[in-house]
């Protein structure tokens, strides 16, 4: 039998999506035709599910619209280089008194894409908007100074600085899970940089994309941002471009498509992937405060959230106690299985991502994985009930893939050891969650393992956490932003030296015998 396995999803050619799998260990694109003549069986569940998608949306005028747009923008990204701070704030402030007109629109998209509560809609989406543009408002003038360094030895009798310039013409693919925050969080310091910006949204959240497109034509002219809907061809189309700068937020499977594409025009890169991040709850943990922030982080928006906790490694010694807590919690919030279809509990955004979700489920118990909570599954209705799983097997799909779902995988375990080593043997992840009153052990746990960003008795605090950065590490990503990091992600830190005399006019040739006795002074004394 064939050994065939998937290894990413692919911005396709013809279609939404094709496939790269491993066929005898040899690599190669599978395109729509191949996909549907394999039998099912040859390939694992989460492949062989994989529906074929409607035509590609990249239209002729389309492709010459984003030709034209990108061309105009290179002397738009000139002019910009020279504005001031004060001009860069303005637009700041537009862009939020217009994202405030249109709340009431985003909220009314949110629940049609997702059936996401208006409270949820508020503090996850606009709040985080909101707050990152009063702090650049306020604190860009400071970040954007340049910034003065000593001269070295070799360097005396010079001044030095950094200068902070736009890096021009800048790409942001934006995901489907938060696209007001993850559209706009990015746009924010590319505008406050000084660059121009050219947006790809998510089709798969259609209400809250056509909301998006409307904020953004309102406030900006498209020779300084124009945004472009549509699906995987329309972001093909723009990979193909030779950016100065691309911000790419989404799966790491495709963040290896960008970085390919970007590769080939030498741009740089911001890459906000994912991963499985766990949740460590130590015996000292506050179980009640654990449980609830827990389930609060993992359950809102239906866990698709690229920093939710993905699983939890509890010390089996408050196991029992951990998931009564947590479920006591649910059913207060939600109610069980299929009574939380009528909560303020957001939805899976499409029957596609819900079959997904589900396969794990099913999956897992094939195994021998235990429902202890929930379960209840509604497809049409894009329904998956808050889920907790234990006695999962190593070999569960659950375990490898990111859930990006309301699913809760809850392993015990005896030594904090045996969890770094867990931890470690994966994939750096985005965040990791630390639950201890016991300060040596959760310093040990962060400088025995690595992730993006870690909380110690919190969930998802970081993002927020404005004055530090966000990002992920290797395959959870590549650069960070917020604050200050958003400015360095969209601008190039120029080195300048001014001097007045030339000292180093001293080591010209020819070399008299009083060179090497400075040179060996400086040696000894550096």
């Amino acid at each position: 039998m064939r050994c065939v396995w998937a290894d990413a999803l692919m911005l396709g050619r013809g279609g939404f999506f094709s496939v790269v799998v491993y066929d005898d260990f040899h690599r190669r694109e599978v395109g729509d035709d191949e996909l549907q003549s394999v039998p099912a069986e040859n390939y694992p569940m989460s492949v062989a599910q994989l529906p074929i998608f409607p035509p590609a949306s990249l239209t002729p005028q389309l492709a010459a619209d984003i030709q034209r747009v990108f061309a105009a923008q290179q002397y738009t990204a000139l002019a910009l280089r020279s504005s001031s701070v004060e001009q860069r704030i303005a637009k700041l402030k537009r862009l939020r008194a217009v994202l405030m007109e249109h709340r009431d629109a985003v909220v009314e998209a949110a629940a049609k894409d997702f059936k996401r509560p208006a409270v949820e809609v508020d503090f996850t989406e606009l709040m985080p908007v909101i707050m990152d543009i009063s702090d650049y408002c306020k604190r860009l003038n400071k970040w954007l100074k340049p910034r003065r360094v000593r001269p070295s030895m070799m360097m005396l009798g010079t001044r030095a600085w950094v200068r902070y310039e736009p890096r021009g013409r800048c790409l942001i693919i934006a995901p489907w899970n938060y696209p007001v925050t993850l559209t706009l969080g990015p746009l924010i310091p590319a505008i406050a940089s000084g660059n121009t910006v050219m947006i790809k949204t998510s089709e798969i959240a259609p209400n809250l994309s056509t909301v998006l497109v409307k904020i953004i034509r309102q406030v900006f002219d498209e020779t300084e941002v124009a945004v472009f809907e549509g699906d995987a061809t329309v972001a093909q189309a723009l990979l193909e471009l030779p950016f100065d700068h691309c911000f790419f937020t989404g799966a790491p499977s495709i963040g290896k498509v960008v970085m390919t594409a970007a590769a080939k025009h030498l741009t740089s890169v911001t890459l906000e992937l994912g991963g499985k991040s766990p949740v460590v709850v130590d015996r000292s943990a506050d179980i009640e405060l654990a449980a609830k922030t827990i389930a609060w982080g993992k359950f809102i928006n239906a866990g698709q959230t690229c920093i939710a906790p993905d699983h939890i490694y509890v010390h089996s010694s408050i196991k029992d106690q951990f998931v009564q807590r947590v479920s006591a919690h649910l059913t207060e919030w939600y109610g069980e299985g299929m009574a939380a279809k009528g909560a303020e509990l957001s939805r899976v955004i499409n029957v596609r991502h819900s079959q997904r979700v589900a396969s794990l489920i099913d999956d897992a118990k094939e195994r021998g994985a235990r429902v202890i909570y929930g379960g209840a599954v509604d497809i049409d209705a894009h329904f998956v009930s808050p889920t907790l799983l234990d006695n999962i097997p190593d070999d569960a799909r659950i375990m490898h893939e990111e859930i990006f779902g309301p699913l809760l995988p809850i392993i015990s375990f005896e030594t904090v050891d045996e969890v770094i080593w867990r931890i470690n043997a994966a994939p750096k992840p985005l965040a990791l969650y630390i639950w201890s009153k016991d300060n040596a052990s959760a310093d040990s746990i962060i400088a025995r393992t690595s992730a993006g960003g870690t909380c110690v008795n919190h969930i998802a605090a970081h993002f927020l956490h404005h004055n530090l950065p966000f990002g992920g590490v290797n395959n959870s990503g590549i650069g960070s932003y917020h604050g200050e990091w958003g400015i360095r992600a969209f601008s190039h830190e120029r080195a300048i030296v001014k001097t007045q005399v030339l000292t180093a006019s001293l080591f010209f040739p020819p070399y008299k015998p009083r060179v090497r006795k400075i040179l060996g002074w400086m040696l000894k004394h550096l």
